[in-house]
This record gives structure tokens, C-alpha cells and sequence, in this order.
């Protein structure tokens, strides 16, 4: 009896491949406490008291955001904001593939409300990443009428936020796949990335990175500075730098030492010198000259010192 052929396995589409990878990321997985606005989004409760996300529904609201960030014409008038360290890099680097303007690190208090503050701004449409830490945005965004987008865990609370995207925002890599996923279906609404394409950027990426992991891998990218061979020759032509140099006929007159001037050239140092500088020539003090009693000049005999 012929053994049938092992049918090729099924390629998944593009809905099953995101999910299984928010399943690989634990997007999945909530927390101990469940907020009642976001029980609509919880698959059920494990034994140990964790809340399961229905990643179905997780995959709809990425959608419904993808779609209200390709309504706005300009990309700048969307602000992309994380104060948790986890996810600084996802954040930047949505912005960097998406085009719009993030905001990575504390809030400055006023950013959408103070008008005399230099870095005052008032985008269209917020992006943040857990409610609860970046509670500060979500307040000012309400006061300016600004629509928020935010990953909302099964604990956060749900006040002021338009678009509340059910997942796990405490987790780093689930951070990163959920930025990355959010950024491939904006360029594929965009047209700027064909749907069913791989998109060439990897999900690695947007992953937050310890310092003691990055300083290794910096350490290896770092260009190593070339070795120089001491071969000072190689580039000279034999008129500049002869192979023998002829031996010299050295003077045996010793140079007078720079101290020890003769009388005469110390006595001829005039106002030339000085009127050259544009110094005026000191005049000497008179001397006074000794007479004896009868009128003659006293000789100077060198024993009177």
C-alpha cells in the first residue's frame, strides 16, 4: 500500500503570524487585577490568578489605531510618548520608520497646556504607552482635546483614553512587537509597504536593550585603527633623503657663549634698536666731575674705588 506524501504545512496569514508572535512575547499575559472597563477584553483567568487578553481583540484595536494614525495628513501633528525605560526604543523607533515626533523620558509638565513653555506643542493625536505611568500627558490631552491612544494592561485605568489597546505593557520584548506590528500595518495602509510583503525591518529592533548588553556589541562594531608599518623610506625619493649623507667639515672654533658680549657690541646697542621697537632712548645722568681747589679736574687714578 502507497504511503500518501506529507502535505506541505499551511501557510499562516498575516492575522495568525502577528498573533503568534504577541503569543511568543507574552503580549498575552495581564496581571493579577482586572480594571471593569477592561473586562471586556480578557479571555479568562488562569489558576495562579493572571488575566488572559484575547489577543483577537488586540489584533482589532491595532487595526482601528493603524487606521486613525494614517487619517492624519501629517505625521508631525502625531506624538508618540513612553516615560517607562522598556519602551524609550520601541517609541523611537516607531517614530523613525513611521515620521512622527517622539517624546522618550520624563514628561515636562505644561508640554500641551503652557503656551510660554519653549518645547509647547499641540498634536492631533497622542500615543502612549501605559496609562498609569504617563498619567500626566493623558490630563493635559483631555484639557486640549487631543484623542489618546494607549496599551492598556488588565489593570490600568481606562479615564481620558479614545482607543485603549488591550495587552501587556510591562514587558519589554512585548513592548517592541507591539510598536513594530502598529508600524507595519501604518506603512501598509500608507502603501508605503505592499500587504503580505515581509517587512525588511526586524522586530529585534524595537526590543529595549540593558546597557551591559549594548557596551559589548559596541565595543565590537568600533572601527579598529589600521597598523602602521615603520617603514619611514617607503614614500621618499632618494634626492630627499640621500642614502649616505657626506661627512661635513666640522669647525673647531667654539662659539662664544651668548652671555659673555665683547665691550664693544654691548657699547654700540644705541637707540636704534630702541627707535626701531618704539621705545625712546633712555638719556644718561650727568656726572658729576671733581675739582680740586685750584680749579683742576681731578684724574681718575683707579684707586679710589
Amino acid at each position: 500500500m502507497a504511503t500518501a506524501a506529507p502535505t506541505p504545512p499551511r501557510q499562516l496569514s498575516q492575522k495568525e503570524a502577528g498573533i503568534q508572535m504577541m503569543l511568543a512575547a507574552e503580549v498575552h499575559l495581564g496581571t493579577k487585577n482586572c480594571d471593569f472597563q477592561m473586562e471586556r477584553y480578557v479571555f479568562k483567568r488562569r489558576n495562579d490568578g493572571i488575566y488572559i487578553i484575547n489577543l483577537g481583540k488586540t489584533w482589532e484595536k491595532l487595526q482601528l489605531a493603524a487606521r486613525v494614525i494614517v487619517a492624519i495628513e501629517n505625521p508631525k501633528d502625531i506624538i508618540v510618548q513612553s516615560a517607562r525605560p522598556y519602551g524609550q526604543r520601541a517609541v523611537l523607533k516607531f517614530a523613525q520608520h513611521t515620521g512622527v515626533n517622539a517624546i522618550a523620558g520624563r514628561h515636562t509638565p505644561g508640554t500641551f497646556t503652557n503656551q510660554l513653555q519653549t518645547s509647547f506643542n499641540e498634536p492631533r493625536l497622542l500615543i502612549l504607552t501605559d496609562p498609569r505611568t504617563d498619567h500626566q500627558p493623558i490630563k493635559e490631552a483631555a484639557l486640549g482635546n487631543i484623542p489618546t491612544i494607549a496599551f492598556c494592561d488588565t489593570d490600568s485605568p481606562m479615564r481620558y483614553v479614545d482607543i485603549g489597546i488591550p495587552a501587556n505593557n510591562k514587558g519589554k520584548h512585548s513592548i517592541g512587537c507591539l510598536f513594530w506590528l502598529l508600524a507595519r500595518m501604518v506603512l501598509q495602509m500608507r502603501g508605503s509597504l505592499r500587504p503580505g510583503h515581509k517587512w525588511d525591518v526586524m522586530v529585534d529592533l524595537f526590543f529595549y536593550r540593558e546597557p551591559e548588553e549594548a557596551k559589548p556589541q559596541e565595543e565590537e562594531d568600533a572601527v579598529q585603527a589600521p597598523e602602521y608599518i615603520a617603514d619611514y623610506t617607503a614614500g621618499l625619493g632618494g634626492e630627499q633623503w640621500p642614502a649616505h649623507i657626506a661627512d661635513a667639515s666640522w669647525s673647531t672654533d667654539v662659539a662664544a657663549p651668548a652671555g659673555a658680549l665683547p665691550a664693544v657690541a654691548a657699547a654700540g646697542l644705541t637707540g636704534e634698536t630702541g627707535a626701531q621697537d618704539g621705545w625712546d632712548t633712555a638719556v644718561p645722568p650727568p656726572v658729576a666731575v671733581s675739582t680740586l681747589e685750584g680749579g683742576a679736574p681731578v684724574v681718575a687714578t683707579g684707586w679710589d674705588s
